[in-house]
């Protein structure tokens, strides 16, 4: 749903790149280039990149108010 703030295995924080990575990625760069110059070069924090949906504008949706 939102990007975590840290990395699962290793810690690092990682969700205030989300949104650079997120606009670059969908932008046309190849995501693995934008995750080497953001500085992120352990497969653990590029899979959480890589593997996040993010789905939370779709549950705001069904949100009580």
């Amino acid at each position: 749903m939102i990007i975590p703030m840290r990395c699962f295995t290793c810690g690092k924080p990682i969700s205030h790149h989300w949104e650079e990575y997120k606009k670059r990625s969908t932008g046309g760069e190849n995501p693995a280039k934008v995750l080497d110059n953001l500085g992120y070069s352990r497969y653990c924090c590029r899979r959480m990149f890589i593997s996040h949906n993010d789905i939370v504008d779709e549950i705001m949706k069904y949100r009580r108010v």
